[in-house]
């Protein structure tokens, strides 16, 4: 597997580059065929953060953890990482045909493979529709706001395409754009 980590306010060392790159590693258990994981690590303030993205197939799996120091941070995102796989373990394994997912449970403590919870499907209990009215981005941030939700999803008057900008847990505001492969 490919990692490329990064460092934002922070020299990567090798210690640490090589701590990701084990930890990491923990995950090969749960997926084969891993190509590669993009990691940023970086101080904010006394905050250590951490964010894994890796591309499975069309899909992501994303972690973000922070602590007071980086290895902390690093153990809490692959804990965070493998919770997400354990819970999707079906799921992914239909959407990805079993290629790169392997059937063998986590084993307890006493080599036993957990029994595998049930896994309820995604249940939408609401569904809302409304025109996408073309506005800029600071427009929509506005409008966002004042609904009090979370994110809000608009025609982008520049560039005439849907996007969604959302509030991130630092209180910034981040923008989601299509991207056509």
């Amino acid at each position: 597997m490919r990692i490329t980590v990064r460092g934002k306010n922070l020299e990567v060392t090798d210690a640490l580059r090589e701590y990701v790159e084990k930890r990491l590693g923990k995950l090969s258990k749960y997926l084969d065929n891993l190509d590669e994981a993009q990691v940023t690590l970086s101080v904010e303030r006394e905050h250590h953060v951490v964010e894994v993205t890796i591309p499975l197939n069309g899909m992501l799996l994303r972690g973000e953890e922070n602590a007071s120091d980086m290895y902390t941070s690093i153990d809490l995102v692959v804990e965070k990482l493998e919770k997400q796989i354990e819970k999707y373990k079906a799921r992914f394994s239909r959407r990805l045909k079993n290629q790169t997912l392997r059937d063998l449970g986590a084993a307890d403590g006493n080599g036993q493979a957990k029994a595998e919870e049930a896994v309820e499907p995604f249940k939408v209990v609401r569904t809302k529709r409304f025109a996408l009215k073309p506005m800029p981005v600071d427009e929509a941030i506005m409008q966002m706001n004042l609904l009090g939700h979370n994110f809000f999803m608009f025609t982008n008057a520049e560039t005439e395409e849907v996007n969604v900008v959302y509030r991130r847990k630092d209180g910034n505001y981040g923008l989601i754009e299509p991207e056509y492969e």
